[in-house]
């Protein structure tokens, strides 16, 4: 009896370890939860279509992904753009182990899907939050909307602090562009009529990369930034491009040592700009100083700047060449970068959640 009552209460432990691991990976995650989505996928075919052998992890690594994008072009539009190795990170020992989901699939196999009700109703939560801050950016005028509330929303809410790197790239990029644009500023590439024997000699060259030929030795164009792509993989790399020179850098997180020099060395241009918090600036400028690269930074900008700048295209005294462009493009990359989830509730209720009951620990955020 007693080693009965013992083995209960070792699987009981595991479980609680399992849920544990599995709070952690949806407190870290970004708004879209891939990492848990797949784990939930996991979870519902094990239970609904076949009995994988959880402990196994061949039995589901490369499949789950699959799986995963189904519902995650369903639920928010996109898929994971990350890497392979960074998607199977959500099986490492300090995430979510076979032993672990092996717990899960046991609890949810045991509670009808409980588990996966429980990842699912997080996510909705999450989305939730989202729903709201883009609601402010979509009932905003000119004179209502405050950058620096409506980047509170993502610092003070848990559920939505990993996604604001992204957001802090879609506010830049809106100001950047919509004051680029206002400007209606032109860029003009030029060859010296002294180099018009090379145009010639390499002309099928020169009119298909630099837009020029023996017939015109200059190409203008429209000065125009431009967003890499909306990513969720690791901080890193290049984030906007200008056709006029600068690199620029997002950078809202903390710095350090490591991450200046991933700023400056994996992006390949002599010019570039760096958006950072005001708290940052310092600390920057001393470690780009200590590994002589401060000569290919154009420029820093910081948070106080662009709330100023802010201020100026919406409510200043330019306000109508400048404002509602700026609003209508800061609420299009960010629909671009969090896609609606209207299809969540009839999948939901598809899957039977709404008929679950979270109890126990499983009623524990």
């Amino acid at each position: 009896m007693f080693n009965v009552i013992l083995e209960r209460g070792d699987q009981l432990m595991s479980l609680e370890e399992a849920k544990t691991a599995l709070d952690k990976i949806i407190r870290i995650g970004r708004v879209h939860l891939y990492k848990p989505i797949q784990i939930a996928e996991i979870l519902h075919k094990h239970r609904t279509e076949r009995r994988l052998n959880l402990t196994n992890l061949e039995d589901y690594r490369n499949l789950s992904k699959r799986w995963r994008d189904e519902v995650s072009l369903r639920l928010v539009g996109r898929i994971s753009t990350s890497s392979a190795r960074y998607q199977d990170d959500v099986f490492n020992d300090n995430a979510m182990p076979p032993n672990l989901l092996a717990e899960l699939g046991q609890a949810n196999v045991t509670g009808n899907g409980i588990v996966e009700a429980y990842i699912y109703s997080n996510f909705e939560d999450r989305h939730e939050q989202l729903s709201q801050a883009m609601t402010y950016v979509r009932n905003s005028t000119p004179v209502t909307f405050h950058l620096q509330d409506f980047l509170a929303m993502f610092r003070t809410q848990a559920g939505l602090k990993r996604s604001i790197d992204k957001v802090y790239e879609a506010v830049v990029y809106a100001l950047f562009n919509t004051i680029v644009h206002a400007l209606r500023a032109t860029i003009t590439l030029n060859v010296s009529d002294e180099k018009s024997y090379l145009v010639e000699e390499f002309e099928d060259f020169t009119r298909v990369v630099l837009g020029i030929d023996t017939t015109s030795l200059s190409y203008t164009t429209e000065a125009s930034l431009y967003r890499v792509g909306v990513t969720n993989a690791a901080d890193r790399g290049l984030d906007m491009w200008a056709n006029f020179g600068p690199a620029i850098q997002v950078k809202h997180l903390t710095l350090d040592i490591s991450m200046a020099e991933n700023i400056v060395g994996s992006v390949s241009a002599d010019r570039i700009v760096i958006v950072c918090r005001d708290c940052e600036r310092e600390t920057l400028q001393a470690i780009l100083r200590q590994i002589g690269w401060g000569d290919r930074i154009q420029g820093i900008i910081v948070e106080s700047k662009l709330i100023n700048w802010y201020n100026k295209a919406l409510v200043g005294d330019y306000f109508n060449e400048l404002a509602d462009s700026l609003l209508e493009k800061l609420l299009s990359e960010l629909e671009s970068e969090f896609p609606s989830y209207s299809n969540f509730n009839e999948f939901y209720t598809t899957r039977g959640y709404d008929r679950t009951t979270l109890e126990g620990i499983w009623n524990e955020r």
